[in-house]
């Protein structure tokens, strides 16, 4: 990957880092991070035809931590500077050293531990520039939106279609001798259309987002399945409240793998907010549940040699058989619980939730004959999540299904249950999966499920 869409280069940058970190030594600080970062990008929206915005970023930041203190008694500041000059970054090392002297003592902060560090990070081709002019932005843009007005002649509306492209890199640093970087990239296209007119209209959305623009979907493509959704949701009404099997679809999945990886992080876990306390070793998944972590991945959205921290990252299983083999912790929550980083500071890398029961059969319309009769949830409204007692509530539409065939869509009702009932109440995952940031997962079919109705 050619480095010319940057003002500096990956070496420069490790030596703005290796500066910082000199200048937080001969301060006296007895540890220091920095994390140095440098971006460019376009974004591009049109809305009937019109251009409505163009945006262009060019961006760059150094932010430093210093450490003061050993073993039990540290304390840390945290200062952030836009200017690269050396006294620019003297002077933001002195601040978040002044900070870190009058800041209260932490005796689980500092560094990681250094046999957790990837001090040799390997290359996943994270980067795949896409040096497009606003003209030709532009172009795509109404593309996809012509795509989705041509769909038929009830898409009368648009909330418009737009093209995002940005390519960034850093280096991050540390006085263990850590120091490691890399490029990386992500571009989309996206419309969300409206179909019908007066009392009855209703609106949906499509994307695709990769890391190389060579990968995207067609403009045209993405047009014409918004539209598809937006029309398909016309005439919709309420259901009469009932308990049933519920269909999330994949992209809705992937929020409930994200709630999962939030019930289950560190900071939750030791500040006691979730209903997965003390999970580790436990059943929480139906026994035929997998939920895997791949890091490294070339090219995906979620993947990374090592974490914000520079801990280095690892392929592993978080739920085998249903069962929690392991959580997400940084540095600091783990030694809150008296355990050892995963190299999570930051979230979580390409996860992936499957069923061992999964069979070829069990594509979308697989999945809708799996479940007979019940709801399909194309759209959530709300955050309606209660962490601490895993109670789940949120408005939702989605289509009413009989006989694993959709029947009409639905709209204004909330779906309910606990979260804990929901995860082991799995019967299913699809095979039309889709990745949603960095998440990965098919359609998820729920036992049952209350639904709010008239």
């Amino acid at each position: 990957m050619s480095e010319s869409v940057f003002i500096y280069s990956q070496e420069q940058l490790k030596q703005l880092a290796r500066d910082v970190l000199n200048f937080a030594e001969a301060k006296g600080a007895t540890g220091a991070s920095v994390e140095i970062s440098e971006g460019n990008g376009l974004s591009v929206t049109v809305r009937k035809g019109k251009v409505e915005t163009i945006e262009q970023n060019k961006d760059k930041g150094m932010g430093v931590t210093v450490y003061l203190g050993e073993g039990r008694a540290i304390r840390r500041g945290n200062a952030s500077t836009s200017d690269f000059s050396q006294q620019a970054l003297s002077d933001t090392v002195e601040a978040a050293y002044n900070i870190a002297r009058f800041t209260a003592e932490d005796d689980c902060a500092g560094l990681p531990d250094h046999d957790t560090l990837e001090m040799n990070p390997r290359d996943l081709q994270l980067c795949y520039p896409w040096q497009i002019s606003s003209e030709e932005a532009v172009e795509l843009a109404k593309r996809c939106e012509d795509a989705a007005f041509a769909t038929d002649k009830r898409i009368t509306n648009s909330e418009g279609a737009s093209v995002y492209a940005q390519q960034s890199h850093f280096v991050a640093a540390n006085s263990l001798g850590f120091i490691g970087g890399y490029p990386y990239s992500r571009h989309t296209i996206s419309v969300a259309p409206i179909a019908g007119k007066g009392a009855n209209m209703q609106r949906d959305d499509w994307y695709s987002s990769m890391r190389d623009p060579r990968l995207l979907a067609k403009p045209e493509a993405v047009g014409r399945y918004a539209a598809e959704r937006a029309l398909a949701r016309l005439n919709a009404h309420k259901i009469d409240t009932r308990k049933c099997p519920v269909l999330f679809e994949a992209p809705l999945a992937a929020g409930l793998l994200g709630a999962f990886v939030q019930a289950i992080s560190g900071g939750a876990l030791y500040r006691k907010s979730t209903f997965l306390l003390d999970s580790l070793g436990e059943q929480v998944f139906a026994p035929h549940i997998q939920i895997e972590e791949n890091p490294h991945i070339i090219g995906a959205v979620g993947s990374a040699p090592f974490d914000e921290e520079g801990v280095k990252t690892m392929r592993r299983h978080v739920i085998k058989d249903g069962v929690v083999q392991g959580y997400f912790l940084s540095s600091y929550s783990a030694r809150k619980l008296g355990m050892k980083t995963t190299g999570n500071a930051g979230g979580s890398h390409n996860l992936s939730i499957s069923s061992v029961l999964t069979s070829p059969d069990d594509d979308f319309k697989g999945m809708l004959r799996k479940m007979g009769t019940g709801l399909l949830v194309t759209e959530l409204m709300g955050q309606g999540v209660n962490y601490v007692t895993g109670d789940y509530s949120r408005g939702a539409a989605g289509y009413w299904v009989e006989n694993g065939v959709i029947q009409y869509p639905v709209e204004e009702i909330t779906i309910a249950g606990n979260m804990k009932d929901m995860f082991s109440q799995i019967v299913a995952v699809g095979t039309d999966s889709i990745v949603r940031g960095t998440k990965r997962t098919g359609s998820v079919l729920i036992e049952s499920m209350t639904i709010a109705g008239n």
